[in-house]
């Protein structure tokens, strides 16, 4: 399967089967695109575990934070990346040991050695594809979103890139 774009019914699958997502890279910081795709992730009915090393044993939106996968006593169907593209494939690794159905790496993420991990282990994947889980959850599958990379002097200091986007509705 092309990792730049998916069909619809794929994507259309995951959501519609996955209910357990670990979110790798839970951020107790409000402001963070982790915690606020996790409170989302939340209000849409979706069960969310905060994964985090050094935030574990706290909480993030009122869920237990754990240090790894591994130590989450439940089930997990999916695995949201939100870490920096050279700790995804140790994520992925993770993901395959527990045996989650679904890798989901953010926009920026992409490993493809990880990703041919997870495939051929049976994972269902989306690699770097923001822009499709954000039109179909918060917007239907008749949105189409654009997104356009931003560095602030903030991003620039930590490392880190930001992204800001425009949201047509169409139908």
């Amino acid at each position: 399967m092309d990792h730049e774009s998916y069909p619809d019914d794929y994507l259309r699958d995951i959501l519609e089967n996955v209910r357990t997502i670990a979110v790798v890279g839970a951020s107790p910081r409000r402001e963070r695109p982790s915690h606020r795709v996790m409170a989302y992730l939340q209000r849409r009915g979706y069960r969310t575990i905060p994964v985090n090393p050094n935030a574990a044993d706290g909480t993030i939106n009122s869920e237990k934070v754990y240090a790894s996968l591994a130590e989450v006593p439940e089930a997990i169907d999916m695995v949201d990346v939100f870490r920096r593209t050279e700790a995804a494939g140790g994520v992925v690794d993770e993901a395959i040991a527990i045996g989650a159905k679904v890798v989901w790496m953010q926009l920026g993420v992409r490993d493809d050695a990880a990703a041919a991990r997870a495939k051929a282990a049976g994972l269902k994947q989306d690699s770097s594809q923001i822009a499709d889980i954000a039109e179909r959850l918060f917007f239907g599958l008749n949105a189409k979103i654009e997104l356009v990379p931003v560095m602030t002097a903030d991003d620039l200091r930590k490392g880190l890139s930001g992204v800001q986007g425009t949201i047509q509705r169409y139908g």
